[in-house]
């Protein structure tokens, strides 16, 4: 294998196309075969980024791979290379494709059979596209080489003149995410960035090290930075978002978070997204109609927007990216994605008197503070009498019954407020606010068949788990599903009462649902000893407890883990066992106490009634590493109040 500058030097070489001779023969010969690499498909011998930052912040990009198939699995994966766009923002093309067989023969590809297409679409129809290329038969051995280029971003803004829509939203700035990670190995991975010296570039390099250079050269100055022997980082269950965890490299020329909160701010007005017409005035005096309070009227505009603005981006209209699409458009539309619905809600509160703003967020992972545009997601933010502003998102909570979804929490923000904004973190949100509370009551007749009634309520996100039982099917299926749930328990299982009021009226009140049900042949009967897992032991209503999907067969962890949210659930069962004579085994009880997990739980007889109660609270959303083992073991003690049994001795 060359040595790391030496083959830093020949991909520069290679781009500008001053090397003599054929050198990428040689790099395919060295670089490893499936022997070497016995776990992985294919190879990247190099990946070679060079970035052109010009004053506007148009920004020319040429990307230099050359991949090796180790296995008939690689051939596979590289029969054709895919590369997605949006043409109002950026221009790409190939430049050179070639195949270097494992026999010697160099085969370039003509790019005339590059095929440019609208790209499969979901939700969001506004016209990107993709570029493929067919790369033809490969064998294991073979290698190709790409040359690509692209100028542009990744969001458009106004449509302008055809060169004027590549600069970027923030005129004049530049950034960049560069990932340093892929999930096959990477015998070198090399960015060069060349930017005007009048212009401050910040960077970091996160979750490893990387050899960094940089020097003037004429008007600009240019910075490198390479990684070699990178291998795919093993991934675990319910880890954080990779780009959490690997290595990463963030650059921006913007001065700090501030100026980006007050530039978002600025747009957006410049653009007027906000403006309410008297359409959509007299729609939300008719919305507020019996709102009493601030708290009212905040809460029956963030739900109108999250139930009736369907999500769906069919338009683009005038604006994208960091702009919002003006109210009107939203309104007459009654669709769009998630900045549609920020901004129509924030047209309503603006209509109702309110001052609202836009924010924007990173759902899934972690925004660092180098202000790059880290950002996936917009959401609404309000002022109120206190002073404060305060976190709405229409897009997350339809038919949820909070504001802001807490499913969001511990997740980094931006406001765009006049005032300008650094970046801030969402809090942590107490369990007891999503809880599940059943209460149950039953009798085990001699025969076995257990017959009761219970009563399930949930709050928060809880709620919104256990409406999904109604909501996420058709009315037809809302008895079966509650039934499909205790089928799951038991293939006997019959409901005899169902009541659960208008599921769909979520404003009104938690979730509350009484069942009534038998289960002939729930106990195991052998003589006059009956073998039994109280029902609300078994993990009734698992779907509603993300936690119990966790594996806990991993012992440690080495990357912070997320569940959906934070949660509470609470169970109390009697059972009454008329002809009980003694208990031969009850499961041990279990206290358990962390700092962020916990759970109580056990038995106890009162008379001929056997009583069981469970608390369980999980704190978090994002847990660290060091956090698993108290996690997992509330899990662990959850699960075994589900695995064990009862045993009890009836009277003769």
């Amino acid at each position: 294998m060359m040595k790391k500058v030496s083959l830093i030097l020949l991909l520069q070489a290679l781009v500008h196309c001053t090397f003599a001779g054929d050198p990428i023969s040689a790099l395919i010969k060295t670089a490893g075969d499936a022997s070497t690499f016995p776990n992985d498909d294919l190879l990247v011998i190099f990946d070679s980024t060079l970035t052109d930052v010009k004053e506007s912040g148009l920004t020319y990009v040429t990307n230099h791979m050359l991949y090796k198939v180790l296995t008939p699995a690689g051939a596979k994966e590289l029969n054709a290379l895919t590369f997605g766009y949006d043409p109002q923002s950026a221009f790409v093309e190939i430049r050179k494709a070639a195949v270097y067989k494992n026999d010697g023969r160099i085969m370039n590809l003509d790019l005339n059979r590059v095929m440019d297409y609208p790209a499969p679409a979901r939700g969001i129809y506004w016209g990107a596209r993709e570029i493929m290329i067919e790369m033809g038969r490969l064998d294991p051995g073979d290698a190709i080489e790409v040359v690509m280029f692209r100028k542009g971003f990744t969001y458009a803004l106004l449509q302008q003149n055809d060169e004027d829509r590549y600069i970027p939203p923030m005129r004049g700035q530049f950034y960049d995410i560069v990932e340093f990670f892929s999930s096959w190995p990477v015998n070198l991975k090399v960015y060069q960035v060349r930017v005007p010296k009048e212009k401050l570039l910040q960077f970091e390099f996160y979750n490893g090290e990387a050899q960094v250079s940089g020097w003037l050269e004429g008007d600009a100055f240019v910075y490198t930075f390479s990684k070699t022997g990178m291998r795919p980082i093993k991934q675990e269950p319910r880890m954080v978002a990779l780009s959490d965890v690997a290595p990463k490299l963030l650059l921006s020329t913007s001065p700090d978070w501030v100026a980006k909160s007050t530039w978002f701010f600025k747009v957006n007005e410049d653009f007027g997204s906000f403006d309410f017409t008297p359409e959509i005035k007299a729609k939300v005096d008719t919305i507020l109609k019996g709102a009493r309070t601030e708290a009212d009227s905040i809460s029956l505009l963030t739900h109108w927007c999250a139930d009736e603005i369907r999500y769906s981006g069919i338009s683009m209209g005038e604006g994208e990216g960091f702009t919002l699409h003006k109210g009107a458009m939203t309104f007459n539309d009654r669709c769009g994605v998630c900045k549609d619905k920020a901004g129509m809600l924030i047209t309503m509160l603006r209509a109702a008197g309110f001052m609202s703003y836009p924010a924007m967020t990173m759902a899934g992972s972690r925004i660092d503070y180098i202000p790059a545009d880290q950002f996936n997601h917009c959401v609404t933010v309000v002022k109120l009498k206190d002073g404060q502003y305060h976190l709405l998102d229409p897009t997350w909570v339809p038919f949820l019954r909070e504001l802001w979804s807490s499913a969001e929490q511990q997740q980094q923000y931006l406001m765009g407020v006049p005032e300008g904004a650094d970046l801030a973190t969402t809090p942590l949100s107490p369990p007891e606010n999503h809880y599940i509370h059943v209460v149950a009551e039953a009798e085990l007749l001699d025969d076995g068949t257990l017959e009761g009634t219970l009563v399930i309520t949930a709050e928060g996100q809880s709620d919104g788990s256990v409406r999904g039982y109604f909501k996420n099917s058709n009315q037809t299926e809302w008895n079966r599903n509650i039934e499909r749930e205790f089928l799951r328990i038991h293939p006997k299982a019959t409901i005899t009462k169902l009541n659960y009021g208008d599921p769909m009226d979520y404003l009104s009140g938690p979730i509350r649902i009484e069942i009534g049900y038998c289960i002939p042949d729930y106990a195991m009967v052998s003589g006059n000893t009956l073998f039994f897992k109280p029902l609300m032991a078994s993990q009734l209503f698992k779907s509603a407890q993300s936690h119990l999907y966790f594996e806990t067969d991993l012992e440690t962890r080495q990357f912070p883990f997320r569940d959906r949210c934070s949660r509470q659930v609470v169970v109390s069962e009697k059972i009454r066992i008329p002809s009980l004579e003694k208990t031969v085994r009850i499961p041990e009880p279990v206290n358990l106490q962390g700092a962020f997990a916990s759970i109580t739980g056990g038995y106890n007889l009162q008379g001929e009634t056997l009583v069981f109660k469970e608390e369980i609270s999980f704190g978090k959303r994002i847990y660290e590493a060091g956090e698993w083992p108290e996690y997992r073991d509330a899990v662990k003690a959850q699960n075994r109040f589900a695995d064990e049994m009862v045993v009890v001795d009836l009277k003769k």
